[in-house]
């Protein structure tokens, strides 16, 4: 195998490939990229056996072929090389790297190609087409709510599931919810909803353009996506998710309008003196205001009076304060409605106007 390629896109490439490898893992073919050299294109693949990767870029082919390299040194090989052509040579079980126009030469060690694990592969025609900026979006909802409670594993990860002319994801871990259910054109196939892991979801947010399509297949145990010129697939988290609708209120007695920079701005101010163990935060609610307050602690104590519109009694919710905060990131929208029927029951974050979205997020114990 030999060719020649421009530094910096294969740089890139590489760079996604490490993120997804496993360097613990036992077996060092993990720990090693694949390339194949054909048809003046260099495919390259890494996985950790649940999340697959694969790309192609450009490069001129003198010889055919593939290898496997150890993917933490090549990229850092390639970070230490100067912008330009690079020529890439196997020989006797080495990986041979020269730039054309200075005198460096690397001797990465390799193992054979076909030593490499088969990425899981699903038919064409069972792929659809939805916009990409829609999907990131849908990510970007509910990411951040997934669960890290490794023994409730099935709320690790982002629920999928068809609706009549769309899509949803919800994500939970027992204390707060988001979700996002959003319709599209095109139409989509019939499948049984999944649990898709953070790693794949993170991987595609960060990827895609947000232009074009994104291409998505939904296979019974792995999740394949492709868009620009990647794609990725990953393995599903098998187990049964919360029935998530249970948790949804019906109705909700008060609600209050507030501005969203200002009661972003007042959240991070009041935190700066909330104790880091409960995360603690009050709002005490009475006619055209709301007062944050951080508990009182040996450091000391924090308030802020927030204007709103709100008509009810006098009240106060106990929130964990990123529970606010996480929501607020990913809300554009200059007001926001805050519903709630009593203290000690769900509250749930909207935009307004209302969009497709909303998170509900269960109060704290008063003391």
């Amino acid at each position: 195998m030999k060719f020649t390629c421009e530094k910096n896109s294969i740089q890139k490439e590489i760079a996604i490939a490490q993120e997804i490898i496993s360097t613990r893992n036992v077996l060092s073919i993990l720990s090693n990229v694949l390339l194949v050299a054909e048809n003046n294109t260099i495919t390259i693949k890494a996985t950790d056996l649940k999340v697959g990767f694969e790309t192609q870029i450009p490069a001129d082919i003198a010889e055919e072929g593939s290898t496997t390299v150890f993917c933490d040194k090549f990229l850092g090989i390639l970070r230490s090389l100067p912008d330009g052509d690079i020529e890439f040579e196997q020989s006797n079980n080495r990986l041979l790297i020269r730039p054309l126009f200075k005198k460096i030469n690397f001797q990465l060690k390799s193992i054979a190609g076909d030593k490499f694990p088969e990425l899981q592969e699903i038919a064409d025609d069972q792929f659809f087409e939805i916009p990409q900026k829609d999907v990131i979006e849908m990510v970007s909802q509910t990411l951040f709510a997934v669960s890290d409670d490794e023994t409730r594993y099935f709320m690790n990860g982002v629920y999928l599931e068809n609706r009549e002319g769309g899509l949803s994801m919800v994500a939970t871990d027992g204390r707060r919810l988001s979700y996002i259910s959003r319709e599209f054109e095109n139409q989509i196939p019939d499948f049984e909803p999944v649990i898709i892991p953070p790693k794949v979801l993170q991987l595609l947010r960060k990827l895609a353009s947000g232009e074009g399509n994104l291409r998505v297949a939904v296979g019974e145990k792995n999740l394949f996506m492709q868009f620009d010129s990647q794609r990725i697939s990953s393995s599903l988290i098998e187990g049964q998710f919360p029935n998530y609708k249970r948790v949804i209120p019906e109705q909700q007695q008060y609600e209050i309008s507030i501005n969203k920079p200002q009661f972003e701005e007042a959240l991070k101010r009041v935190a700066l003196l909330v104790e880091q163990k409960s995360r603690r935060i009050y709002l005490n609610l009475s006619e055209k205001n709301i007062t944050l307050t951080s508990e009182e602690s040996e450091i000391g104590v924090a308030k802020e009076e927030v204007e709103c519109d709100y008509e009810g009694p006098e009240m106060t919710l106990a929130l964990n304060y990123l529970y606010l905060t996480e929501p607020l990131r990913v809300i554009s929208t200059e007001e926001i409605l805050v519903r709630f029927t009593e203290p000690n029951k769900a509250i749930t974050l909207l935009t307004k106007p209302e969009q497709d979205f909303f998170h509900i997020v269960m109060p704290m114990q008063l003391d």
